[in-house]
């Protein structure tokens, strides 16, 4: 694996910023789990409760014209990009007034005005789409970076393999970022994949390969910064594998019993979003008012969307039919 050196400073106001977007995510979790829980939402649900350091960081250094492409864990990353929250919520309730019209529901959210393209639930198949954006960037001639999300099980599927190739190849402007929480759904990191870090695979394709405290705002923002130039300037995809935790199962409701209890205490523990704040607070980066003023704010905004997209109404029958053929051929 390559080293960083000299590696880029955030300055207060982007901590902050990442901090603004770490808690935005948190409170906006919390808001779908409760929700859940008191049947007002009827849905699949893939916490990423812990891991919110990482599309926090990376966002904080993209442009609404940078592209993601995320999985089914991935409305931390789709919040995270600064997505509105009113039309994430009519989307995940299955209302009209969602991002796809309440017909994708959470698995399947787009937003491309902030630069959210897409959601599978196809385990690896944000990757060979991030590289199509990455090459529609490259014949436009634009400075435009795609960041492809996914976890540390998707790294032993074809595609992932295929991706990082091509790119390489290519010397797309797209960033593989791997949020390795240690479980490929219900499977331990060890019983799955061969290698001790994902990032050792960048080298088999010739690109940069980094494995990050994704927990650790300034580590992140080193790596992250030194890719995103690198993207920018032409000189192709950087591997991220960004170590994490989720404090979660893979699905809502499920019994996590492959996870240790000490090992999640330890983790809930460590939790990082606790410990950035304190650690703002005492080097001077913000006061516990203000941070405390911004939490307001952002459940105020979180408040909001819920609201808003339970009151939406659910889409008409005439929408089935809508949005499925350029040309709809009668039987």
């Amino acid at each position: 694996m390559a080293e960083l050196s000299n590696a880029p400073v955030p300055s207060p106001e982007q901590l902050v910023d990442i901090y603004r977007r770490m808690i935005r995510i948190e409170r906006n979790d919390d808001a779908i789990r409760k929700t859940i829980r008191l049947g007002r939402l009827q849905m699949p649900y893939y916490s990423a409760r812990g891991q919110e350091v990482i599309p926090s960081t990376l966002s904080s250094l993209l442009t609404d014209d940078d592209k993601i492409c995320t999985i089914y864990r991935g409305i931390h990353d789709m919040v995270a990009k600064d997505m509105p929250l009113r039309p994430l919520w009519a989307e995940i309730a299955g209302r009209v007034d969602g991002t796809c019209k309440g017909k994708g529901g959470p698995m399947h959210l787009t937003h491309p005005e902030t630069g959210v393209m897409v959601t599978t639930g196809i385990v690896g198949s944000s990757m060979p789409i991030a590289n199509g954006l990455g090459w529609a960037a490259l014949l436009d001639g634009s400075k435009q970076v795609t960041i492809a999300y996914f976890g540390d099980g998707a790294s032993n599927i074809g595609a992932f393999h295929e991706s990082l190739n091509l790119a390489s190849l290519w010397k797309l402007p797209v960033l593989f970022v791997c949020q390795n929480n240690g479980f490929a759904e219900h499977t331990r990191y060890e019983n799955g994949t061969s290698v001790d870090f994902i990032a050792k695979r960048a080298a088999g394709y010739g690109m940069p390969g980094f494995t990050v405290d994704g927990n650790d705002p300034w580590a992140m923002f080193a790596a992250a910064q030194v890719a995103i130039e690198r993207a920018r300037a032409g000189e192709g995809p950087t591997l991220l594998e960004c170590k994490t935790f989720r404090f979660l199962g893979h699905v809502f409701g499920d019994d996590d019993k492959y996870m240790t209890k000490e090992e999640k205490a330890a983790a809930m523990a460590d939790d990082p979003l606790p410990k950035f704040r304190a650690r703002l607070i005492a080097e001077g980066h913000a006061t516990e008012e203000q941070l405390a003023a911004l939490q307001a704010d952002i459940e105020a905004e979180v408040a909001d969307a819920q609201e808003f997209g339970l009151a939406s109404a659910f889409p008409s029958t005439d929408e089935l039919r809508r949005d499925v053929f350029a040309e709809e051929i009668a039987a």
